[in-house]
């Protein structure tokens, strides 16, 4: 039986963003609100953020031609497609020989009236939310306008249905965001609400970290690394982990 899965699956947190400093610099003031003047898709990337991704690229370079990717899939934020660009340039990914593909499936969970504000600002300014997060936890949790853990699932779920059906026996990269990575893990292991969870709460995401599968023999997908930096710390970029702007209050 033909299985439906590439052969190899890389999925990568972008690199630090504009919206990672901010958020570091509401928390170290105790705002309530992370000052960010452009819309969260726009929010580019940092310096560090491109020097995380080209060195990622670097390590993608080092693999044998016919081990490196050969589709590229990003969300549509800027910051990711900015990574997934550097990625490319610098790995020797050449546009010619390779698929490079936007999805708005896999954007940044969409916040609604949290967007943008630090947990003491919920507190604050939302207080019934707040209670509805604690009660109801961060996998059911929706806020007005927002997504729950659930909502991403399902169309990542539509997502990986794309990829078994135009990408099976490719090797691909997915450029996303910290809730993007695990939400596929949870898809692609089949893990249940504890034990996601569980990993998520071991720590976040590093910037440009990289989540590995291979295809087995029985064609499914074995999980061979999580949170991989070593290429980072290879190139001596700097190791960051903070959320997004977006999702100061995980």
């Amino acid at each position: 039986m033909t299985s439906p899965w590439p052969d190899r699956l890389w999925i990568v947190r972008h690199g630090q963003s504009a919206g990672n400093v901010a958020r570091d610099r509401a928390h170290a003031a105790g705002l309530g609100e992370i000052e960010l003047d452009i819309r969260d898709v726009d929010v580019p990337l940092s310096d560090l953020g491109h020097e995380q991704s080209v060195a990622l690229g670097k390590w993608f370079a080092a693999l044998p031609r016919d081990e490196r990717p050969t589709v590229v899939l990003t969300s549509t934020y800027l910051r990711a497609r900015q990574t997934a660009s550097a990625i490319a340039e610098a790995g020797g990914l050449a546009r010619a020989d390779l698929a490079f593909c936007v999805d708005e499936r896999l954007r940044e969970r969409e916040f609604g009236i949290l967007d943008r504000l630090t947990t003491p600002g919920i507190e604050a300014r939302y207080p019934e939310q707040a209670e509805a997060r604690r009660r109801l936890g961060k996998f059911y949790h929706r806020p007005p306008g927002g997504e729950s853990w659930c909502d991403v699932i399902l169309r990542l779920r539509a997502a990986l249905d794309t990829l078994s059906l135009h990408h099976r026996g490719e090797r691909v990269l997915i450029v996303g965001h910290q809730v993007v990575v695990l939400c596929l893990r949870y898809l692609l292991e089949g893990l249940t609400e504890e034990e996601i969870l569980a990993i998520d709460a071991q720590g976040d995401v590093a910037n440009c970290g990289v989540t590995t599968y291979a295809r087995r023999a029985d064609g499914g997908m074995e999980l061979e690394g999580y949170n991989f930096v070593a290429p980072l710390e290879k190139e001596g970029a700097p190791v960051t982990t903070a959320p997004d702007a977006k999702v100061a209050a995980r």
